[in-house]
């Protein structure tokens, strides 16, 4: 029966939870594309595109599984199986404080973790309501596996592991592939393998009860189909992409066009093809333009220095006037071996999706129309990779780190940037599956209370699909409308970002994440993509390669979050339960 009474709580909690997953769209869906944008694998607008599309596969799909633990695993529900309007006030206070703290953190800039920030709005509210007794800190008979524990332990894991992931996924390709003589061959031998690991990934979280649909195989039946899939996937790669990135990055054919990959290996009887005409946009970029290697950061900083012979002697034996040391930072003979000859073609700058605002009234119909534009392609239309290398507090040494990492073959990263975009598509899936719990399971246990007038119990009721939907529309919006705010302090700010560095980040992190998902434990992505980051920046050899001040800041919003969102959300709830009614004579 509808507590009708409490029309209000819900309306309330509605607003607040499409606040909260809004912000989850805005400050962590950065977490799976920052690396493709900054790499230029994918344009802003292209990652927008599909992130939108896997995030929301990826919330309705999946979600519910670990929307249960942030709904009735944190605090002992059936404390308020006497007053479930109270839990229901609980989880409205929980998503008013995280949305609140969110949406400051994201007006900053602040890559925080929407997972902290709604455990500590439940955490909060829970302990101002039933007493920290009432949380359940661990399992029964103390098991670390269960309860607020096994958040806390997944929060300090995440990183490490997904850090070692990735660097191990790095280090496999940087000596099977990178440092080869001939690494752009090696890269079209190799990636079958790893579209196939990324496939069987992506079937592994399907498969393993991550929905609402029931699976009937059989343990070696799951095995079967997982290794099935990744197989099948890697043999349609070898078959269709590889050759079409064969003739495009060994034969330099500028004519083939993405809708030629179908045609497989019929691809391989085309004859060569002629010189690019000049001007035409160009096929294999730069990855590493504006990137400066180290010898050529000391070259420009000897020329600034007016130390001409200093800048000689870093780079040729003979003598060097200013004006040779400073143009050859910019020389493209000093770029990796393999390059495509359009590689440097200048392309116009992307055209605007908003425009100027048009002469008129603002009732008139243009201008209603430019305004609605305004609001949802604005930020689609901001800077984001060259926002990344701007100097700041946080990223004042950045030609430094970057400097101190290798520059590898264009057209190895070439073919590494499609890999990247299905890893960044499986872990911007994943991080759907994960963290929309964070807006819609107290929302669900909102709703539920106040549809059916009773405690959910935990594993035994359904999160409504229309709530899955709700969250997953509401995060699209956070992405399209201010994910652009967190999306360029990421990226080239921590380390150097390449296709194949992207890769094994976002690879690792989507292992780490989908582990997390099967076993329930609502951890961070941003923990995940930053010990990823981290992992694979010092597989350069040295620390120097990583921006200790920018991981500094982040963990800083990592170590704040939970608590300051315990507290809003606590002093919310102690404020309401205990304030003076009218009337009351003490």
């Amino acid at each position: 029966m509808p507590l009708h009474q409490f029309d209000y709580l819900l309306a309330i909690g509605t607003i607040f939870a499409g606040l909260d997953a809004w912000n989850i769209g805005a400050n962590d869906v950065a977490n799976s594309w920052a690396t493709s944008v900054a790499s230029q694998s994918l344009s802003y607008l292209q990652a927008m595109i599909l992130a939108s599309i896997m995030e929301f596969a990826g919330s309705v799909g999946v979600g519910a599984r670990v929307a249960d633990t942030i709904r009735t695993k944190i605090v002992d529900t059936a404390l308020f199986n006497d007053e479930p309007a109270m839990l229901m006030l609980g989880m409205v206070c929980a998503v008013i404080a995280s949305s609140c703290y969110l949406t400051m953190a994201t007006r900053l800039g602040m890559p925080v973790s929407t997972t902290h920030s709604i455990m500590g709005g439940v955490i909060g509210m829970g302990v101002a309501s039933v007493g920290a007794d009432g949380i359940q800190w661990v399992g029964k008979g103390g098991a670390l596996n269960a309860g607020v524990t096994q958040v806390f332990l997944a929060w300090i894991i995440a990183p490490g592991l997904a850090g070692a992931f990735a660097a191990i996924i790095f280090l496999v390709t940087k000596y099977t592939v990178m440092v080869r003589s001939n690494p752009a061959v090696w890269a079209l031998r190799v990636i079958p393998f790893y579209f196939a690991l990324t496939a069987a990934l992506i079937c592994m979280l399907l498969l393993w009860k991550g929905g609402g649909y029931k699976i009937t195989l059989t343990d070696p039946e799951i095995a079967g189909t997982i290794v099935g899939v990744g197989a099948g996937f890697g043999l349609l790669v070898s078959v269709t992409l590889v050759p079409w990135m064969y003739r495009v990055v060994i034969k330099d054919d500028w004519q083939l066009r993405w809708w030629h990959i179908p045609l497989g290996l019929l691809l391989l009887r085309r004859p060569d093809a002629p010189p690019p005409p000049e001007g035409a946009s160009p096929v294999i970029k730069d990855y590493y333009e504006g990137r400066l290697t180290k010898e050529e950061l000391e070259a420009r900083r000897a020329a600034q220095r007016n130390d001409v012979e200093a800048s000689a002697a870093d780079s040729d034996p003979d003598k060097i006037t200013k004006a040779e040391a400073s143009a050859s930072v910019d020389s493209a003979d000093d770029k990796p071996a393999g390059t495509s000859p359009l590689a440097n073609v200048t392309k116009p700058p992307p055209k605007k999706l908003v425009g100027p605002k048009p002469d008129g009234k603002w009732y008139e119909g243009r201008v209603l129309f430019w305004y609605i534009k305004w609001a949802l392609l604005r930020g689609v239309d901001q800077e984001v990779v060259n926002a990344q290398s701007t100097h700041s507090k946080l990223a004042s040494n950045l030609d430094e780190v970057h400097a101190h990492a290798a520059h590898y073959d264009n057209r190895a990263e070439y073919a590494y940037s499609f890999l990247q975009i299905m890893t960044a598509a499986t872990a911007s899936f994943v991080h759907g599956a994960n963290d929309i719990a964070n807006a819609i399971g107290p929302y669900s246990a909102v709703f539920q209370i106040w549809n059916e007038g009773r405690v959910p119990e935990s594993g035994k009721s359904q999160v409504p699909t229309w709530i899955l939907v709700f969250g997953g529309v509401m995060l699209m919006i956070g992405i399209w409308t201010y994910g652009y705010n967190i999306m360029r302090n990421l990226g080239n700010r921590l380390t150097l970002q390449s296709p194949s560095r992207g890769f094994s980040m976002e690879l690792g992190s989507a292992i780490t994440v989908i582990l997390a998902t099967r076993l329930k434990l609502p951890i961070s992505t941003t923990q995940c993509i930053t010990g990823a980051t981290v992992g694979v920046g010092l597989c350069s050899g040295t620390w120097r390669t990583v921006n200790w001040r920018m991981v500094a800041w982040i963990y800083f919003g990592w170590f704040i979050t939970l608590p300051v969102a315990g507290i809003i959300s606590g002093c919310l709830m102690g404020i309401i339960i205990n304030a003076p009614r009218w009337g009351y004579s003490g």
